[in-house]
């Protein structure tokens, strides 16, 4: 696939305190998101005005919502849960927590590649995470593939985050599902030999480690480069300007499956009450002018065909996408967790 150039009632971090949240009998969607306030509550606030349907947003990490769901069980007051990684959105449907959409809308709207194919979650948004490299150090002809970064040319000189952070183990779950696990693991080993330091810090820390010269090339989502790069904070918008995006795996490059891809998604929940304004949401978040506003607002691009993207976006140019199922992310899980437990990455 080729992709062109309202209420806060509770912060979750972990713990199950009960906010009093909407009753059936109201017209309003109760949601649990892993997104943050700012990042979606433009969009319910345009969506009660369009439909006079309230939203009440629960925002917290999306382990510990999970979590939280698990505990509430069919008690649970959320009818929607909105999360990042199609790794989580497996894990939801996985622990029983979620039901199947029949919505001619959201199959229409999202690829088959992007969505449950039993219709238990839908994609809202792609995240790609290409490589970034320092733009006075690296020439972008040394870069081809995630593969190639087991090269010795990279001896310590790659920055990636932590082997818990469920965006690395999708990516790893993506070679597996390409490479298949004993040449993954072999990647793997080769990539922490080449890790500048220990796993620190988020997508943001490894691009302003790469500026720093603490590492030359790293491995981040996209819309961190962007949402640093639109910053009115030097600390973030200088270290930005010094790193460029180099899309791996496209045609000519060995192994031209297509750069790595990922979703933000929502899932009905089996505990809803709400169900019909539930699903008008997610409609609602997979019309045009939704998805033009999450990719000029978050940096991500629409998963909606014909979308324009942010001037940022565009400028990094037009690339081909993996296109493999996103759920083979989440069957992938477990085995890219222990394998790159058993190569020593932290």
């Amino acid at each position: 696939m080729r992709i062109a150039s309202v209420l806060t009632l509770l912060a979750v971090s972990g713990g199950l305190t009960l906010p009093l949240i909407a009753s059936a009998d109201d017209a309003e969607v109760n949601l649990y998101s892993a997104r943050k306030e700012a990042l979606i509550k433009p969009l319910l606030d345009r969506f009660t005005e369009d439909t006079g349907i309230e939203v009440n947003l629960v925002t917290g990490k999306a382990d510990a919502l999970l979590e939280r769901l698990k505990s509430e069980g069919g008690n649970s007051p959320a009818d929607l849960l909105v999360t990042v990684d199609a790794g989580n959105l497996y894990r939801a449907k996985e622990a029983g927590l979620t039901q199947a959409v029949e919505s001619e809308t959201l199959t229409k709207a999202v690829p088959a590649t992007y969505r449950d194919p039993e219709g238990h979650w839908f994609g809202l948004s792609l995240r790609a995470r290409p490589i970034m490299y320092a733009t006075d150090r690296v020439d972008p002809e040394e870069l081809s593939t995630y593969e190639a970064l087991a090269d010795e040319r990279w001896h310590k000189r790659i920055c990636i985050r932590s082997s818990s952070n469920v965006y690395n183990q999708s990516l790893v779950a993506s070679i597996i599902a390409a490479n298949g696990a004993e040449a993954t693991e072999e990647w793997a080993q080769a990539i922490v030999a080449n890790m500048a330091r220990p796993p620190q810090g988020g997508d943001r820390d490894q691009i302003k480690a790469v500026a720093a010269g603490q590492c030359d090339i790293a491995i981040a989502n996209t819309y961190y480069l962007a949402g640093m790069l639109k910053s009115d904070d030097p600390g973030a918008l200088e270290p930005a300007q010094q790193v460029a995006v180099f899309w791996p795996n496209q045609s000519g490059a060995g192994d031209a499956r297509g750069t790595h891809v990922n979703v933000s998604g929502a899932t009905l929940l089996k505990s809803s009450r709400n169900q019909d304004a539930a699903v008008k949401l997610m409609e609602f978040l997979l019309t045009p002018k939704s998805q033009a506003w999450y990719a000029d607002t978050n940096g991500e691009y629409p998963v909606l065909a014909g979308v324009g993207m942010s001037p940022v976006l565009a400028a990094w140019g037009e690339f081909e996408a993996d296109d493999l199922d996103l759920v083979q992310l989440g069957q992938g899980n477990a085995e890219a967790v222990k394998l790159m437990d058993r190569a020593g990455w932290k």
